[in-house]
């Protein structure tokens, strides 16, 4: 290869190696990790302070030196363009769109106000730097560049898009990612409280119950969102997923449900995009959806969230094909839908109802026929109807959901209930004030909108500005307005509840805007294709650095995200499972000591659904009253005592065993808790 060729690739290939090394340092600024927080920046001060920090900033702000020398050379082109005032003026909207969602609100607004100005200074360097990188590229090199993004993204034809090579390479990448993440990152083992209830309660639905039989003594098997009744024993939360996980706990697989879920979702997205949109608008939301650290995360968990997007784009494909067929089947697929979202998480299946109505009944398309919207509307209702059997089973009421239920009976009255009101909430630490307000609910829209802006694609530049610069580039379709007006409803919906979801997966209570975000990202990015191109033709220096983008995230965020945070994440382990391997634990008791989360919640999901089965019984090491009644509960078996993360400040660790019940009860005395 000749030196001329180095040559031409040289530039860009530096300002790409420079982005690389910019967006890993910036990263490094932020604090995380693995407990439960909104992340935030660590400001130069503190940096400078710090010695394993020191080379981050020096790195950050050699970037920034170089990438304004940078532009500096490339003045005169950069002064040519800003000319134009309209052009300045959107520049500055899509930068102060991006730029109020670059840091998660804080308490103090001193410190909020400095760290924004840093995180919007951060990002638009990383912008900066990624324009030179498309900017150097060899102008002879653009239509090879060309010619192998149209061989995968295809022309903007209309024409009617099927499941082809594509789509399915994407479906099994996406699986294939997700499930590696699952096993590596996520170790197979849930991590929140939330999963932890999921998979006890589709261990019992795959072993043909709706409740299990009380534990021998509460206080030592207790478990947050398990409500315990003198006759059951059973999980509060709605029992569409825990359903769903089902099918996984019977064949010992629970951990890869969400990985084949968001394979199928690929598909989906795929199928209603090319309803709406041409092919390739239709590709490249795929391709952005298959590098969005939001969706691959979330797809190594056992939440909720997965398979409710999978009920969504079933109900959504459904409308858009009777639409265009007039074949009411399709309508009842769209009632099954939505119906079963309300199975998952209530407030998404009628948020997913709602806009899959509107759509039948004529927005943003013809109406349905009276004999579809009847299908649709039937589809619905019987599918959510099923949760009225099931509320009578474990409440007594068939219009009471056992989470409010639950709710109500150990946090009080309406804590957990929709809307506003002084008693909303439980009191944790990231709920910003007690009650909920509507300033409240602004506050929770802001923490929101930094996660998906940090999340959804994990670029140093922010991952909204594609769509800031579709919003205020005056090229918006009646597709794109039908996009925002669904992310819309789904974040006003949430403004009356009072908690935010929290930093775990993102902002995962707005999981339903992922869809309206990729799409309208891909058509950010068309606009500029056609904008910066000559006449009848695109340019792909934008396509090439939205795929830099993309590699740079892979790289550097998704590796950061999965060692920084989701790996132990919140102090949930799997060692119990190992170490019940190595020690043949057997018919025994083993008793947790530290937190009931995370040092007993990660050990009571390896409990047998049975308390008094042939295999190890795992109990919380309350106090000294509950350890002696299981002592006496369970005389008949050996001991083990573990210690928990929460005391090791590193793994379970064994701390004695097999014992006998009274050399069991005399070691804890030795080692009371702290």
């Amino acid at each position: 290869m000749s030196s001329n060729h180095w040559f031409r690739w040289g530039a860009p290939g530096f300002w790409l190696a420079l982005a690389l090394a910019g967006q890993a340092a910036a990263l490094q600024l932020i604090h995380a990790g693995p407990l439960i927080h909104y992340q935030h920046y660590r400001l130069p001060a503190e940096a400078v302070a710090s010695a394993g920090l020191r080379w981050a900033l020096f790195t950050v702000s050699l970037q920034a030196i170089l990438v304004a020398g940078g532009l500096a050379a490339r003045g005169g082109a950069i002064l040519r363009w800003i000319r134009s005032p309209r052009r300045v003026l959107r520049l500055a909207a899509v930068v102060a769109a991006s730029g109020c969602l670059a840091a998660a609100v804080s308490r103090d607004p001193c410190f909020f106000a400095a760290e924004l100005g840093f995180a919007v200074l951060v990002q638009m360097v990383n912008a900066a730097n990624i324009l030179l990188t498309a900017w150097t590229l060899p102008a002879e090199k653009l239509e090879n560049l060309a010619h192998w993004f149209d061989s995968w993204l295809g022309g903007s034809d209309t024409g009617r898009t099927s499941l082809d090579r594509f789509a399915w390479l994407a479906a099994l990448w996406v699986a294939a990612a997700a499930a590696m993440l699952a096993w590596f990152v996520y170790e197979r083992h849930p991590h929140l409280a939330d999963e932890v209830v999921y998979l006890y309660n589709a261990r019992y639905f795959a072993a043909g119950s709706v409740t299990m039989a009380p534990p021998p003594l509460v206080a030592g098997f207790d478990l947050d969102l398990m409500d315990y009744e003198p006759d059951k024993w059973f999980s509060a939360v709605p029992l569409g997923w825990p359903a769903m996980l089902a099918v996984g706990a019977a064949l010992h697989l629970p951990w890869l449900v969400n990985p084949v879920l968001a394979g199928l979702n690929i598909l989906l997205v795929y199928l209603l995009l090319g309803e709406i949109y041409p092919r390739r608008t239709a590709r490249l939301s795929v391709l952005l959806l298959c590098a969005s650290p939001w969706h691959l995360f979330l797809a190594m968990s056992f939440m909720t969230h997965t398979f409710t997007m999978t009920c969504a784009l079933v109900a959504f494909l459904g409308v858009a094909r009777a639409r265009r067929t007039e074949l009411t089947r399709w309508a009842w697929l769209a009632g099954l839908g939505a119906g079963a979202g309300s199975l998952i998480r209530p407030l998404d299946g009628a948020i997913v109802a709602v806009l899959a109505g509107a759509g039948a009944l004529g927005l943003g398309g013809a109406r349905l026929k009276f004999a579809a919207l009847a299908a649709l509307a039937a589809g619905t209702v019987l599918t959510g109807a099923v949760a009225l059997p099931y509320n009578k089973a474990l409440t007594g009421d068939a219009s009471r959901s056992p989470l409010i239920d639950y709710t109500d009976k150990y946090y009080g009255p309406r804590t957990n209930a929709y809307g506003f009101g002084p008693e909303r909430g439980r009191g944790w630490p990231l709920d910003p004030y007690p009650g909920h307000t509507p300033f409240e609910a602004l506050i929770n829209a802001e923490l929101n909108g930094a996660s998906v802006n940090a999340e959804l694609f994990g670029w140093g530049t922010g991952s909204l500005f594609l769509i800031g610069i579709l919003l205020f580039s005056g090229a918006m379709r009646r597709p794109d307005y039908l996009m925002l007006a669904a992310a819309a409803a789904v974040i006003l919906a949430y403004a009356p509840y009072w908690y935010s979801g929290g930093p775990d997966f993102g902002a995962r209570y707005w999981y339903l805007i992922l869809l309206p975000c990729v799409a309208l990202s891909a058509r950010g990015l068309e606009w500029i294709e056609t904008k910066l191109g000559a006449t009848g033709r695109n340019d792909v220096r934008a396509t090439a650095a939205v795929a830099a983008l993309c590699c740079l995230a892979l790289i550097n965020y998704f590796p950061w995200r999965s060692v920084d945070k989701y790996h132990h994440y919140l102090g949930m382990r799997p060692d119990v499972r190992e170490l019940a391997r190595v020690h043949d634990f057997g018919r025994s008791l083993v008793l947790i000591r530290g937190e009931r989360f995370p040092d007993y919640a990660s050990a009571a999901i390896y409990n047998p659904l049975d308390l008094r089965a042939d295999a190890p019984v795992y109990a919380w090491d309350r106090d000294a009253a509950v350890r002696d009644r299981l002592l006496k509960l369970y005389a008949d078996r050996p001991v083990w005592i573990l210690e928990g993360p929460t005391r090791t400040h590193a793994g379970f660790e064994v701390l004695a065993g097999p014992l006998s019940a009274q050399a069991a009860s005399l070691t804890l005395e030795r080692s009371p808790q702290p």
